[in-house]
């Protein structure tokens, strides 16, 4: 653990002094003074490669998206070999393999991932198949449609060669069965509702991609699908501007297609925090009693600008490129 606590270096940077709604200008949290600095130079160096991810477990995410990136590798490769990292990791619970499963005691799957072409591909509510990811990069490459879901997108990945799995482990398995005493739906902040690992990356090219995969919200109903295989909503990339992805209560992020929203924003000339401060504040406007809830957005850049922000604090992100290799907390309202 020391030498993990050692590489991971946190950063909460200060106070954010731009509002793009006004709701709670003054009141806020931190952004990455390299966000705020570069838009006082008028020739902008370009930040390539560039990978970051949610969550901690965006480190070893990041590190396998980081080989194909340092190897001249595209960012649409990347990202996919990246977030399979989590996805076989049954020790993060909220994606893939040993992830909590639904009230019914199974674990589904969804994720999407989307290239510099707007080429997307998408799975839902898939069981059985460790690498929903993979199986979304081959709706997008081979078939003529972007979202498969159900017991479509299963026979569809079994034709392509996927195998069936259990992916329920013990541990997941016992805090079902522990759920199940009281069966309150009460997903706790920042713990069983993150339910996702997002990536995006820059490549040498200077092309974007992004992928997000999940297990979902734990205990959710048989059946919920939430943001992450929804492009727009969990994940949005464009070439020419930037790209995002999100966590939280994904049910807010599908309102209001928070992904497309953030990098609209940056496409109006905000930085990556700006514009995902933006977005979060909108949501919580529109909620009222936010502080309930926790919604949180990860924006990437053409130049390699990165930065967050989200409701409640306690969300971080990972950030690999030739300048850093760090987890940095993400701003906040509260």
């Amino acid at each position: 653990m020391s030498s993990k606590r050692e590489f991971l270096k946190f950063s909460l940077a200060g106070a954010a002094t731009f509002s793009a709604s006004g709701l709670f200008t003054g009141a806020l949290g931190k952004s990455h003074p390299s966000e705020i600095t570069a838009h006082h130079t008028e020739k902008k160096t370009v930040n390539k490669p560039i990978v970051v991810s949610t969550w901690q477990h965006g480190i070893a995410a990041n590190k396998a998206a980081w080989q194909v990136l340092t190897t001249d590798g595209k960012a649409i490769d990347a990202v996919e070999k990246g977030v399979r990292v989590p996805e076989a990791d049954p020790e993060v619970r909220t994606v893939g393999y040993g992830g909590y499963p639904d009230r019914e005691g199974k674990v589904t799957l969804d994720a999407c991932i989307m290239d510099e072409n707007q080429n997307c591909g998408s799975v839902a509510f898939l069981q059985h198949i460790k690498h929903p990811i993979s199986v979304a990069r081959l709706v997008m490459d081979k078939t003529p449609h972007v979202m498969l879901v159900g017991e479509g997108a299963l026979k569809f990945a079994k034709e392509q060669g996927f195998k069936e799995e259990n992916l329920l482990t013990k541990k997941s398995e016992q805090d079902w069965r522990q759920w199940l005493v009281k069966s309150k739906y009460e997903p706790v902040i920042n713990i069983e509702n993150h339910d996702t690992i997002g990536m995006l990356a820059l490549d040498k090219h200077g092309d974007l991609s992004g992928a997000c995969t999940t297990s979902g919200a734990a205990f959710k109903m048989h059946g919920r699908v939430g943001d992450s295989p929804i492009i727009g909503a969990g994940l949005y990339v464009d070439n020419e501007v930037g790209a995002a992805t999100a966590t939280g209560m994904g049910e807010l992020m599908i309102k209001t297609v928070g992904c497309h929203l953030v990098v609209e924003m940056m496409r109006q000339g905000m930085s990556p925090t700006q514009a995902c401060q933006a977005a979060v504040e909108r949501i919580a406007k529109k909620l009222g009693d936010y502080k309930d809830f926790q919604v949180g957005f990860l924006a990437l850049n053409k130049s390699g600008e990165y930065g967050s922000f989200c409701i409640q604090s306690g969300f971080d992100y990972a950030v690999t490129s030739n300048k850093t290799n760090q987890l940095f907390n993400a701003a906040s309202l509260l």
